[in-house]
């Protein structure tokens, strides 16, 4: 098992930065994913950024250029450092660990972002 503790999240005017945490504890071993998704409402979740055990990374367009996704393997925690904020970055930021061997995909319990225009 994995538990993910977000933190992080909160009210920020527009054009502001956010930095989001994640924690992880339990079985992380072998090479896996974590990644930050995001659900506004009556919307689907949706991924935002990604960054492997190696340190590769991908992002959403509509993040690229603000949004930097980074990772400290030691204290096993992902970043996501949220700059330029905008009104439709308002959601609900989900972490996400994906491990491929053995499988596994566990999900934190969310962190509220809102952004005041």
């Amino acid at each position: 098992q994995v538990q993910l503790v977000e933190s992080g999240g909160g009210l920020v005017q527009a054009g502001g930065s956010l930095r989001l945490s994640c924690a992880a504890s339990g079985s992380i071993f072998g090479l896996n994913v974590m990644s930050w998704y995001r659900q506004a409402p009556g919307k689907q979740r949706e991924l935002v950024a990604v960054i492997s055990s190696g340190g590769s990374t991908n992002y959403a367009d509509s993040v690229k250029g603000r949004f930097t996704i980074s990772r400290d393997n030691g204290k096993n925690t992902v970043y996501l450092q949220m700059n330029s904020l905008k009104p439709e970055d308002t959601a609900v930021y989900y972490c996400n660990f994906r491990r491929i061997v053995p499988p596994g995909d566990y999900w934190g319990q969310g962190t509220q972002v809102t952004v005041s225009s």
